[in-house]
């Protein structure tokens, strides 16, 4: 189709529903997406490992991230000087949901400024309702006029033009009056002609050369080149084999700015679990803990610091100590070995044999 000629493909998801109402007659209609941004989406990614880079939120006097639960919604009301207010008083104060386009008034088509226009919808009728809707469209169009009307989208209110478009009827949400700045105060030449110096001879050429530039609208001849000259080189690069993997994000891994702390705390966590489990359960046959050494190597490994004499030790050291205490129970119950099998008994009697004992080492170690 002609019409659809350099348009993007067409949205069949419904963004709300509800009725256009004007005096009496109720149009059931959806809205639809009438726009599709052509702009290029860039992720940042840390080059020195191809992972996401993601935001946060943080303090920014202490630069500290801090949690959702912390964050309150304030006005400012005078310099450095916040009014704060609660959820509860900012839902009280959000529009009433109608789920209806309500026409206020009827203008003329163009009497409205282009710098009013917002962001278009498409409308489409439900529920049977064709008829009225095109009976709606036909009217305006036959009169030249436009249907101004509030709608709320989202708990948010608007301010709206009914416009007929083709077959189509477009919701054009507008800006409020009191967002739309003045011009008066800029250097602007005055109005008309002979008001601005303009000449006869000046104002032929200028009008002549528009007239040499005139045609017809056809969208698909004013298109984002950046986008597409973007979309051509990732091809490009992308068939070439110029492409990287980036690391997909775990739910379980991702840190955020306290990165260490929240590591560690997880760390701690796990092997307190892991504890009780074994604590609960046990380990089966010897008693031992397969796990334990692994756990006080890391614990060593991580260590920076630890004190003695009562003092608190670092919190790396902690897996550690947690070790230790899991092993101690497997130490209190070595005198009971006398109950084991005979042949684990004779075993252990000749690798006893076999193996010298260090007497002197824990000496020298104390020196």
């Amino acid at each position: 189709m002609a019409d659809d000629d350099g348009k993007a493909p067409t949205s069949t998801r419904t963004l709300w529903k509800g009725a256009i109402s004007f005096g009496l007659v109720h149009v059931p209609v959806g809205l639809y997406a009438a726009t599709q941004n052509s702009g290029i989406d860039f992720d940042w990614l840390d080059k020195r490992s191809m992972e996401p880079v993601g935001y946060k939120r943080i303090n920014k006097i202490t630069g500290k991230e801090i949690t959702a639960a912390n964050i309150v919604k304030g006005v400012e009301y005078e310099d450095g000087r916040y009014v704060v207010l609660s959820p509860e008083e900012i839902e009280a104060a959000f529009p009433k949901t109608t789920q209806t386009i309500e026409i206020e008034a009827f203008l003329d088509a163009d009497e409205i400024p282009f710098v009013y226009l917002e962001r278009p919808y498409y409308t489409a009728p439900l529920k049977r309702g064709e008829k009225v809707y095109a009976l709606l469209r036909e009217a305006l169009r036959k009169t030249n006029k436009v249907g101004v009307a509030k709608v709320v989208i989202q708990t948010k209110q608007h301010l709206a033009v009914l416009i007929p478009c083709g077959r189509a009827l477009i919701l054009n949400l507008l800006r409020w009056g009191g967002e739309i700045r003045s011009f008066e105060q800029l250097n602007l030449p005055p109005l008309g002609a002979k008001a601005a110096g303009i000449r006869d001879a000046e104002m032929n050429m200028a009008t002549q050369l528009i007239d040499d530039m005139t045609q017809g609208w056809n969208a698909d001849q004013f298109r984002n080149s950046f986008a597409e000259e973007i979309h051509k080189l990732v091809q490009t690069k992308a068939e070439a084999g110029d492409i990287a993997d980036v690391v997909k994000e775990s739910a379980q891994e991702t840190a955020p700015a306290t990165a260490d702390v929240l590591d560690l705390t997880a760390l701690l966590k796990r092997s307190l679990e892991g504890g009780k489990g074994r604590k609960a359960g046990g380990t089966g046959k010897g008693g031992a803990d397969p796990d334990a050494d692994d756990e006080a190597d890391e614990g060593h490994a991580g260590k920076k610091t630890a004190s003695r004499g009562g003092k608190s030790a670092s919190v790396t050291d902690l897996p550690r100590k947690a070790a230790a205490k899991k092993a101690a129970p497997a130490a209190k119950k070595a005198p009971a070995a006398g109950k084991a099998p005979a042949k684990k008994a004779a075993g252990a009697a000749k690798a006893k044999s076999r193996s010298p004992a260090p007497a002197k080492k824990p000496a020298r170690r104390a020196a």
